[in-house]
């Protein structure tokens, strides 16, 4: 069952540090899985209720769980390689420019080792077509390929990509069940009381770029209920996520503290010090992340609206996610007195 211990660090940080809600999902190699729900939807405007059914804004979960996954499905379709250059698939990428961007590839877009800027104000740039634009044309001022600096506008750079190979808009791809660009507001967990669009966010993206750009780009956007991501999770970690081949390349290390789509374990990542050197995962602004440790069988996925009613909170989600990453392992043998067994 899920640990007592962990249950207590998620009541204590909805009671006593201001997280509004969670929902925890454990799953192991067997299939045999444990949920755990605690606080609300939201609290504002009004007190909304929190079920295994609510929608939560899955932030840069969004990555790896669609943007890199599609990219990957793209190379078993023959449609492009990973060592293709920007260019190769946006000619249009810079033009009248001389840039070493349209020499990077696919590869260092993945692994956010193509030298671009983390982050960039695109929502105060105009309507999405102007961004849509000005994303391909800004002479963006570029490190050295081949060290790792997180990059949402690489992402949005392989959304593009994307949409030129298959012919159509990301909002248009197929998602698996639990997964969605547009989920139903009255079910979705509430994110931030946005200054920007003067209201309370629930069942539109929080990211102020992914919204500008429609709420569907290639950094953010995604939506996700516990047993959807968990699916997710259970796919890495017993196989059928992707192909043997575009799975394994998926979980290869490419880059220090990388694999090619998800961030390794290493001291002081959120999964918790207690994983293994083969754990994986991801996490999102808004609170979400996903974790797999494959020596230990086990994989979990923690889902909080952290940024409700505000992203200024004092909860230090990096703690707790580390905490129930520690708890969960350490419960997992002791409960089951060092051997797997069932989830409750």
């Amino acid at each position: 069952m899920i640990p007592g211990r962990t249950q207590a660090l998620l009541n204590r940080a909805v009671r006593e540090q201001g997280l509004c809600g969670a929902a925890l999902g454990v799953v192991d190699t067997d299939g045999r899985q444990g949920t755990f729900l605690v606080g609300q939807a939201a609290r504002e405007p009004e007190v909304a209720p929190l079920d295994e059914g609510t929608w939560w804004d899955l932030a840069s979960l969004t990555k790896p769980l669609f943007t890199a996954r599609e990219v990957l499905r793209a190379t078993e379709d023959g449609l492009l390689d990973l060592d293709d250059s920007l260019s190769a698939h946006l000619p249009d990428l810079a033009w009248m420019q001389e840039t070493p961007l349209k020499a990077r590839t696919l590869r260092h877009l993945l692994t956010h080792t193509a030298g671009l800027p983390a982050w960039a104000p695109l929502y105060t740039w105009g309507e999405a077509g102007t961004i849509r634009a000005r994303l391909l044309q800004e002479p963006w001022p570029l490190t050295e390929p081949g060290g790792v600096v997180y990059s949402d506008l690489g992402y949005l750079l392989l959304g593009t990509v994307l949409e030129r190979v298959r012919g159509r808009p990301l909002r248009e791809f197929g998602l698996d069940e639990g997964l969605t660009f547009t989920p139903d507001p009255a079910n979705s967990a509430a994110t931030e009381r946005c200054p920007w669009r003067g209201r309370v966010l629930r069942g539109e993206t929080h990211d102020e770029n992914a919204w500008a750009l429609g709420g569907a780009p290639g950094h953010a956007g995604l939506f996700g209920t516990l047993a959807g991501v968990l699916a997710q999770a259970e796919r890495l970690l017993r196989g059928g996520w992707l192909s043997p081949a575009a799975q394994a390349a998926a979980l290869r290390p490419h880059a220090e503290g990388r694999t090619l789509v998800f961030v390794s374990a290493a001291p002081g990542w959120s999964g918790g010090g207690l994983c293994g050197p083969h754990a994986f995962g991801h996490t999102g602004f808004t609170g979400t992340g996903l974790w797999v440790e494959p020596e230990r069988g086990l994989a979990w996925v923690l889902l909080t609206n952290r940024v409700h009613p505000s992203r200024h909170g004092t909860l230090d989600i990096q703690a707790l996610r580390r905490a129930v990453g520690n708890t969960l392992l350490a419960g997992w043998g002791e409960s089951m007195g060092g051997q797997d067994g069932p989830l409750g």
